[in-house]
């Protein structure tokens, strides 16, 4: 009898052993998705080339994007870290999962909406046409044949294809190829219009054209298939715009002219 009662008292200890077993496998097999979510974070990944919509202020990654996902991010209850990389590698980030949204300026186009989702639009911009002063490029139309200058990925690269034989130069700032047209390497950038107003005001000799290049509007990308996230950052934009902190964000950093 003693020897039964010492065997299933081990009986009972191995399969106490097994379910803890079984408890701690469990835990380690959280996904990562989870773990960021029960650390109330959210990462945002841009391109800090771009004034006044993001660019560097010292050590801190600041502008109208990283207000507007901070004020998001305060209104979801959760922290917001920022990270910088190249443009063109912003919806990769986000699609992979390394990133929960990206927020760089970024204009909503069919080709990137077959890629990501997109939150409601919370700027309108355009492209604009940024020349030297003197140059025999007055409008649009004058690009034909022209050497152009743009930004890997933007919608200034994208649109610039349609202009009949230009030369497009592919810098990965904007501001590089904005010294290219100072150089007289390239005979224009095409670049969006707050980044073109900084870049004229720093850089003696160059202006921006009447005639806007495109008409576009700026939103927020979430991997496809995200809705929880899609529908928590819609409804903060939704309440940012309504309450007016959301034009006291872009005012802080364009002033009308």
């Amino acid at each position: 009898m003693k020897k039964n009662v010492i065997a299933m008292a081990g009986v009972v200890c191995m399969a106490a052993l097994l379910t803890a077993c079984a408890g701690s496998g469990t835990k380690t097999a959280t996904t990562a998705a989870d773990q960021k979510e029960d650390t109330g974070k959210l990462v945002m990944v841009t391109n800090a080339e771009f004034p006044p919509y993001e660019y560097h202020d010292n050590n801190q990654i600041v502008g109208i994007d990283a207000d507007i996902a901070k004020a998001i991010a305060d209104k979801m209850g959760v922290e917001l870290e920022i990270q910088d990389m190249a443009f063109d590698s912003l919806i990769p980030a986000v699609q992979s999962g390394k990133a929960d949204f990206a927020a760089a300026g970024m204009t909503v186009n069919e080709d990137r909406k077959k890629n990501v989702e997109f939150t409601d639009t919370y700027a309108e911009a355009a492209q604009v046409i940024i020349v030297k002063e003197g140059s025999e490029v007055k409008t649009p139309d004058d690009l034909t044949g022209k050497k152009i200058g743009v930004q890997t990925g933007t919608t200034g690269d994208i649109y610039a294809d349609d202009v009949e034989n230009a030369d497009i130069q592919r810098f990965n700032k904007g501001m590089e190829a904005v010294m290219s047209l100072s150089q007289g390497k390239i005979d224009a950038v095409i670049i969006d219009r707050e980044p073109a107003k900084v870049f004229v005001k720093e850089n003696e000799g160059l202006v921006i054209l009447d005639e806007a290049f495109t008409e576009e509007e700026y939103a927020i990308a979430i991997k496809k298939g995200n809705t929880e996230l899609l529908e928590k950052m819609n409804g903060a934009i939704k309440e940012l715009k309504e309450s007016g902190e959301l034009k006291k964000i872009v005012d802080k950093y364009i002033t009308a002219e």
